[in-house]
């Protein structure tokens, strides 16, 4: 099973993020707090990690879709990655004017994770909405609300797919 999961918001947030509520997250985003530009201290939302793993240790295969459209800002989040023992898998990013959805279209995931986008517009910015419809019944999507993780999410890897 492929597991294609959003970065930032998602499973990474930045590092002022920690031991706020989800709607102070979310406003730290929209005010621009310092921290939102510093990729190399970004952090973990809460249970990503473990989650992760455990889908990892069951045989999915994970894809990490990150925001930035540099790969100097991609290996930031590889270097977080790393740091907080994320498990291995590649990290897509956008190049040459593509989109969120070219890349999910490209790698056909079975599951797609990514969250509301609240903080930047909402559903109009998320990967999901622009799928082609045919290759949008092939995935299965989870939408979270922004900063509130995935760690409420099933444990089994073949639930996620229900």
């Amino acid at each position: 099973m492929k597991i294609l999961v959003f970065l930032h918001g998602t499973t990474i947030m930045h590092k002022s993020a920690a031991g706020q509520s989800r709607t102070k997250r979310v406003q730290q985003v929209v005010e621009r707090d310092p921290s939102v530009c510093d990729y190399l201290s970004y952090i973990p939302t809460e249970g990503a990690v473990k989650k992760l793993n455990n889908w990892c240790a069951q045989g999915a295969q994970i894809l990490y879709l990150s925001s930035h459209e540099s790969a100097d800002d991609v290996t930031k989040d590889k270097e977080v990655l790393n740091k907080y023992s994320f498990p291995p898998g590649d990290v897509l990013y956008r190049r040459h004017g593509e989109t969120y959805a070219d890349i999910a279209e490209r790698v056909l995931p079975d599951v797609l994770i990514e969250d509301d986008c609240e903080s930047i517009g909402g559903v109009n910015e998320m990967t999901i909405t622009h799928i082609q419809p045919a290759i949008k019944k092939t995935i299965k999507s989870w939408v979270m609300k922004e900063f509130d993780g995935i760690d409420g999410m099933p444990d089994d890897i073949h639930s996620l797919l229900s």
